[in-house]
């Protein structure tokens, strides 16, 4: 690697960028010197806070209260454009609720301004395909007068940020699958709700859906299917056809199972590049929008040490934004056990699961009666460390006030040759839902009918069942977990197997959290508490 930690031309007028550092990616199998330095590209600037949003509202907030009492000043919003329009920056977007700046330069101006160099490398992708892309190491500078006020830069290195958390195999090889319709009876989803006058967005990064899919899926099930708007992000598109044993399978897997669940609410997806820039626009956008979701679906994680610590905090407080404006997300939990697929023999929670802001969701082996909905048996899913549920502790975020008092780390553990571990933060999941591939869910992609599992199916019915609730109730719930961990009814509680490391357990568990739903029961339990 070439001079990488080399910072081009830093002036005494510039300051570090705390949270910034970046290591090297993964599996870099070839580097192929500087990025071109007259190539456009844009980045995500996100501002600080004018007041911390540290307590979520009793009600949903408003775009406009939440803008005026936790978005960027007029103040730090001005001098910010200011500053980078000054230093040969374009300013293509300012927003003041988001605190977020849309920058566009060549690589030599936003390399500059940013006290960085970029290289072009082609690196091991989060789902094993060579990607090349650019790619930066060490820190970022921003200039003085701008300390303190910009909290993050994304989109510089444009590496592959997340991977889909779902599983497909062929629908002959799978010894048992169920309809999402089916899965309803199963969770017994509440009657006489079906999503009217709720609209649900899905986070997709990558992929793309033909309607002609999802009009023959819909179909096979004997309903008709929901209003699916496709909205690009960060010039990102619905690109189906592209990558059929890969993203297009996620797509079509959480547009289906949550319209087969919710088919009156108006499904959005949006579709964003495969960054930290374009993942955390795609969440900004979706719970900004102008007609706010009840629940936004996301089924791409990634170990909590991939992410700079900058990208980890601007996505805890876009998810608090969105918990503020009364939309719950759900987040699959992660797909390779209690290691989230690193290698450095250590345990790790996925993120943006791990956010205690997000509604982390848990894999289960689910064996049941679908004409009764009687469920036989329900355990962790474990087929090995590859496909298994994720759960754990998180290394960068304390245990929320609504997990104190849970079982101790250490009981879940299973006898290991391990160093004991430190004090435990936040746990994960909160909630669990079928995801055993073996056991998985019956959906078409690309013109085939598979079966898919993952926790990333797992993410958009519980996204589905909160649009339920919202629809009974008549009202938001944003941060959902208080209420939920609140509760003494409405789940299943899984007490069996193990995700590697944690061991399921009586009452909540690092492996299925809570349980999977039994949402009547549910709902009538929230009703009691509202």
């Amino acid at each position: 690697m070439s001079d990488q930690n080399i910072t081009p031309n830093p002036t005494a007028q510039d300051v570090p960028l705390a949270g910034s550092e970046r290591a090297a990616a993964a599996g870099i199998q070839a580097t192929h010197g500087p990025v071109d330095p007259s190539r456009r590209i844009e980045v995500t600037v996100i501002l600080r806070r004018q007041e911390p949003l540290t307590e979520m509202p009793a009600e949903p907030m408003s775009s406009a209260e939440l803008a005026a009492r936790h978005g960027a000043s007029t103040s730090d919003l001005g001098l910010a454009t200011e500053t980078f329009t000054r230093l040969g920056a374009e300013v293509l977007d300012a927003d003041a609720a988001s605190r977020r700046l849309r920058l566009a330069g060549t690589v030599e101006q936003l390399s500059r301004i940013f006290g960085t160099s970029l290289e072009e490398v082609t690196s091991s992708g989060p789902h094993g395909q060579d990607i090349t892309h650019r790619h930066r190491t060490g820190g970022l500078q921003v200039p003085a007068a701008l300390d303190g006020i910009v909290t993050a830069v994304l989109g510089l290195d444009d590496r592959p940020q997340a991977r889909a958390q779902f599983h497909a195999i062929p629908l002959a090889a799978a010894g048992t699958s169920y309809t999402p319709p089916e899965l309803a009876r199963i969770y017994n989803f509440p009657a006489g709700a079906d999503g009217t006058g709720q609209s649900v967005a899905i986070i997709e990064l990558g992929g793309g859906f033909d309607q002609t899919d999802l009009d023959a899926y819909f179909a096979g099930l004997g309903m008709t299917g929901p209003t699916v708007t496709a909205v690009g992000v960060d010039g990102a598109a619905n690109q189906p056809g592209q990558d059929p044993a890969g993203a297009d399978g996620e797509v079509l897997l959480d547009i289906e199972v949550i319209g087969a669940l919710a088919p009156a609410a108006d499904i959005l997806v949006y579709f964003a590049p495969n960054t930290d820039a374009g993942f955390l626009d795609a969440i900004i956008n979706a719970s900004h929008a102008a007609s706010t979701p009840a629940a936004i679906s996301i089924s791409w994680g990634q170990n909590e040490d991939d992410w700079t610590p900058q990208a980890r905090t601007a996505f805890d407080q876009a998810l608090a934004d969105a918990s503020a404006l009364g939309v719950t997300v759900t987040a699959a939990a992660g797909d390779n056990g209690s290691a989230d697929a690193a290698t450095d023999g250590k345990d790790h929670a996925d993120f943006p699961a791990s956010s205690p802001r997000a509604l982390a969701c848990g894999g289960t082996r689910l064996n049941a009666d679908i004409v009764t909905g009687t469920i036989s048996s329900e355990t962790v899913w474990n087929d090995g460390p590859n496909s298994a549920t994720g759960g754990g502790y998180s290394d960068s975020f304390p245990v929320p006030a609504w997990q104190r008092g849970l079982p101790a780390h250490a009981r879940h553990r299973k006898p290991a040759p391990k160093p004991s571990p430190r004090a435990h933060g936040r746990g994960v999941p909160d909630v669990s839902g079928v995801a055993d591939p073996q056991t998985g869910y019956r959906v078409r992609v690309d013109g085939k009918d598979m079966v898919i599992g993952g926790t990333s199916a797992v993410a958009p019915l519980w996204a589905a069942l909160i649009a339920l609730f919202a629809q009974s109730t008549g009202r938001r719930f944003g941060q959902i977990q208080p209420l939920l961990y609140s509760r003494t009814t409405g789940f299943h509680d899984v007490t069996t197997g193990n995700n590697g490391t944690y061991h399921a357990a009586t009452g909540w568990d690092p492996c299925t959290g809570l349980g999977s739903p039994d949402g009547t029961a549910l709902l009538a339990a929230i009703n009691s508490g509202l």
